[in-house]
């Protein structure tokens, strides 16, 4: 799906929050490229052979302070990308009192403690630079499955404040969710419009297990476009004010 967004109808908080990350993105890219690397073969380094649908690193990567997480994987070589990156934030990271969407299939899905929401997962190409971004069904992650509306309001807690694997991987990772809000928030209701549709038009079927539905919202990212487009926003507001 293509989203627009109006930039200067966005808060000049959030603007500032979307530049800062951009910068933070170039800076990733500028360090990596001396050492003639990029995010995912720092993921990937020392790992090993690469197999598809492994998580990379091994056991993800995981900030014991925030409670956010993240892994690389590959196995959609026909979409494109060479793989993706899945985002998360775990039980003891999340706002009190936020609840999963109610649930009474037969599967079994992570509650309590061991709770989970995906935020989005980044499509990576040959190179090591993103090219999209997309939202999954359930069993895809196997996450515990939240509300849109509840997953946004998550979105500011995901930070990798860490070094391992890589202080740049994780710095990038944690800016791109920023700088991609906008569009992430469109993708994520778009996803619990898709599986409403789907639900409606195949009864019977557990909606969020039913392996005929991958992938719920998708759409194309580019870094330079984005970020100029942030500071193209951010001059038009101070020429108001």
């Amino acid at each position: 799906m293509k989203i627009k967004v109006d930039f200067t109808k966005l808060p000049h908080e959030q603007l500032e929050e979307m530049d800062a990350a951009g910068v933070q993105i170039k800076n990733c890219y500028r360090v990596l490229r001396k050492v003639k690397a990029n995010v995912v073969g720092q993921c990937l380094a020392n790992q090993g052979t690469f197999y598809e649908l492994n998580h990379y690193p091994k056991g993800d990567v995981y900030d014991r302070e925030t409670h956010s997480q993240y892994y690389y994987h590959s196995h959609r070589k026909d979409a494109g990308e060479h793989g993706h990156f899945h985002t998360f934030l775990r039980f003891k990271g999340m706002p009190k009192g936020t609840e999963p969407v109610p649930y009474d299939g037969e599967a079994k899905r992570p509650d309590g403690k061991d709770a989970l929401t995906h935020f989005v997962a980044i499509s990576m190409n040959g190179p090591g630079y993103p090219t999209g971004l997309f939202t999954t069904n359930r069993w895809v992650t196997d996450e515990t499955f939240y509300t849109a509306d509840d997953v946004i309001s998550m979105l500011d807690l995901f930070n990798m404040d860490h070094t391992w694997p890589c202080w740049a991987a994780n710095q990038w990772v944690s800016a791109m969710v920023c700088l991609f809000r906008p569009q992430i928030e469109v993708l994520l209701h778009e996803r619990d419009r898709v599986m409403e549709r789907w639900r409606k038009t195949h009864p019977g079927k557990d909606v969020y297990e039913d392996r005929d539905l991958e992938v719920t919202s998708i759409t194309d990212i580019d870094v330079d476009k984005q970020t100029a487009s942030v500071k193209s926003a951010l001059q038009k507001l101070r020429k108001v004010a």
